[in-house]
């Protein structure tokens, strides 16, 4: 079927036109939770909270903020933004401060933006904002805050405007959590460019159902599965990241009952969905309307997709039905894709031979030398991809170098960061993505990225593929392992050290660290000079390692101690857990106990410092809530970080909420 949404040229225009179609998006709020809202009041909606927008004096170039958790109010505010030429800032919501202190930096980045937030939200900025000197830059949102809360009456109109291709369509600012975000301006033309590309590529029609759980915040639940969906006609089913996060066999449960033949999902939700899925048989799922799978976000694991593919084939999974695919933000997501149906195909190298520039070496896929990449096809249509050196010269086929971009999907910059444009963009306008990657074949193969190189003994060597030989030990799985280069002082050169997740003693951990170096070394021939127990792994928001905060917290020190104790041996072992105070506190200690692995968690422990990730705190929250229905919320959890201070706010509710 032919798209009818061939010569739309903006996003207004796509509104405009879809509004006369019955198509729908589905919201997915649980098992049997659903919401179904037509392209016709979508539009309608958009209108109304434009109105109120505009009452709020926001106006055609101005900046709102979307701060929302829920995906059926972030969509309705995404379009009243675009409709009225008002640039939509998509914040993750997150539950940390660290996320508060993000959303703090992009406001000021903006200088007078506008905020749509729930009034729960926009308190708990305040109060964070109040403790962290950041009152003058949260008055000024407050000033120009729209509540979801006050939403009580859309059916006033605003006045849309009429966007051109050259308009800023959106900013995506970088997941990280850095000093300085980045900011991706989005041109509409960028978007469609991407949309017609993406769809010619994938062949998507209106016969295709989509499923995802990816959050709206990251670019292949904006744009990947809303966008995109959206410009196709296609019946889009949206379920919260969180309900995935806490249920994550109902993903599959619910693309079977729906015939979804459009999945998404990055290494870490295939993992996720096998490690809560465990020995249990494979019953009730019927997946062989699924036709693609997007695998994306982050380094794609081939062992990975194998184990998830042969764990579902008993519920009729195309082997065929994986499609790793690259892209990134500032290509308005989609960059290159297999062609639909194909094989997933796979190359084995010497990992000892992948400097730039060099020749690559296949060598059996068996070898301990070996590391296996993975293909994600060619360059969508209205986009060009090229390999280059360190001088941005094209390399030719099987030769690692630098992976560099042009094309009508392509940002023409950061926002307002001039530094950041310079650096990149090359003289002759191609944009340098920051990954390494060869050409095999006619098809790409991504390696990893240029600045996550670890550079051992003259050699070249990328971190997930060490991370996922130390991933084999029990224990050690996805995310719990950081590999990453260290200069030790008065030594010249880099090592190899490895980050592990730990919490215990260092005479537990010292097992662990020699099994994990010995592994290495017997798979690569490598050295691993350090190996660094740690209580956190810094993450972005979207789950990225970020080994240049563990490689600087080496460089400062901040591990001697652990280090001198590892070395000498004498690390004291833990002395006798506290008695719980009460019922209450004894449940709390259970339900962290159970959650975090059996680490025998104190009253007085903070969870944080035990290295509790967000998966854990939504685990142990929906324990928490399972045990004491209603009484504690998820963003509690930082604010009460220890079971005895936890146990006591939990004491104080449930006093309150007795009858008097």
């Amino acid at each position: 079927m032919s798209n009818p949404n061939t010569h739309v040229t903006t996003l207004t225009e796509l509104l405009e036109v879809n509004r006369r179609h019955p198509g729908k998006i589905t919201y997915l709020e649980g098992e049997h939770e659903a919401r179904e809202v037509g392209f016709e009041e979508l539009h309608a909606r958009a209108l109304g909270i434009l109105h109120h927008l505009q009452r709020l004096g926001a106006r055609r170039g101005d900046k709102l903020i979307l701060f929302l958790g829920s995906n059926e109010q972030f969509i309705d505010a995404f379009w009243a933004a675009v409709l009225g030429g008002i640039v939509p800032v998509p914040v993750a919501l997150g539950i940390s401060d660290e996320h508060r202190h993000k959303l703090m930096r992009i406001a000021r980045k903006l200088g007078r933006p506008f905020i749509y937030t729930e009034r729960r939200s926009l308190e708990r900025i305040g109060a964070f904002a109040a403790q962290a000197g950041e009152a003058e830059t949260f008055e000024g949102l407050r000033s120009r805050a729209f509540l979801v809360d006050d939403l009580d009456d859309i059916s006033r109109a605003g006045k849309p405007y009429e966007a051109t291709p050259d308009d800023v369509a959106f900013i995506q600012f970088s997941s990280g959590s850095t000093s300085e975000p980045k900011g991706v301006v989005l041109t509409h033309g960028n978007i469609i460019a991407n949309a017609r590309g993406a769809t010619e590529a994938a062949r998507f029609s209106q016969d295709d159902v989509s499923l995802s759980w990816m959050p709206l915040t990251h670019d292949m639940g904006l744009i990947g599965f809303h966008l995109v969906m959206f410009y196709n006609r296609i019946h889009a089913h949206l379920m919260p990241t969180e309900l995935f996060i806490r249920r994550p066999l109902l993903w599959l449960t619910l693309a079977s009952r729906i015939r979804a033949s459009i999945l998404c999902s990055p290494n870490f939700g295939y993992k996720h969905y096998l490690k809560v899925l465990g020995d249990r048989p494979i019953e009730g799922l019927d997946l062989a309307s699924v036709r693609l799978i997007f695998n994306g976000a982050e380094p794609i694991s081939v062992e990975l997709c194998d184990e998830f593919l042969t764990r579902l084939a008993p519920a009729r999974l195309a082997r065929n039905a994986m499609y790793p695919v690259y892209g990134l933000a500032e290509a308005s997501l989609a960059v290159s894709f297999p062609p639909p149906g194909a094989p997933m195909r796979t190359i084995a190298l010497n990992r000892h031979h992948l400097g730039v520039g060099s020749p690559v070496e296949p060598v059996d896929g068996h070898s301990r030398e070996a590391v296996q990449l993975v293909s994600e096809g060619r360059a969508i249509p209205y986009c060009s991809v090229r390999i280059a050196d360190e001088e941005d010269r094209p390399l030719p086929e099987d030769r690692i170098g630098h992976l560099q971009m042009r094309g009508d999907n392509v940002t023409r910059g950061y926002f307002e960061n001039p530094p950041a444009n310079a650096a990149a963009f090359t003289a002759d306008g191609w944009l340098r993505t920051g990954d390494l990657a060869l050409v095999h074949e006619g098809e790409l193969y991504v390696s990893g990225r240029a600045k996550e190189i670890i550079f051992v003994n003259g050699q070249n060597y990328y971190p997930h593929d060490l991370e996922g030989i130390a991933q084999r030990i029990e224990g050690l799985e996805l995310g719990k392992v950081v590999a990453a280069g260290v200069r030790p002082p008065a030594e010249e050169t880099e090592q190899l050290a490895l980050f592990i997740l730990h919490r215990g003693s260092m005479e537990d951990f010292l097992p662990l660290a020699t099994r994990a170096a010995r592994l290495i070394n017997e798979q690569t021939g490598l050295e691993v000079a350090e190996v660094v127990p740690v209580k956190r792994i810094p993450k972005t928001t979207s789950g990225k390692i970020q080994r240049h905060l563990l490689e600087e917290s080496y460089a400062d020190g901040e591990f001697a101690g652990e280090l001198k104790a590892l070395a000498a041996l004498r690390a004291a072992q833990r002395g006798p857990q506290t008695a719980s105070r009460n019922e209450i506190e004894e449940k709390l200690r259970a339900i962290c106990d159970a959650a975090l692995g059996g680490k025998r968690v104190d009253a007085n422990d903070n969870l944080f410092e035990l290295g509790a990730s967000s998966l854990k705190l939504i685990e142990i929250h929906e324990r928490i809530d399972r045990e004491y229905p209603g009484q504690v919320d998820l963003t509690e959890l930082f604010d009460f970080p220890t079971i005895a201070e936890l146990a006591r706010h939990l004491e104080s509710k449930l006093e309150e909420s007795r009858p008097v």
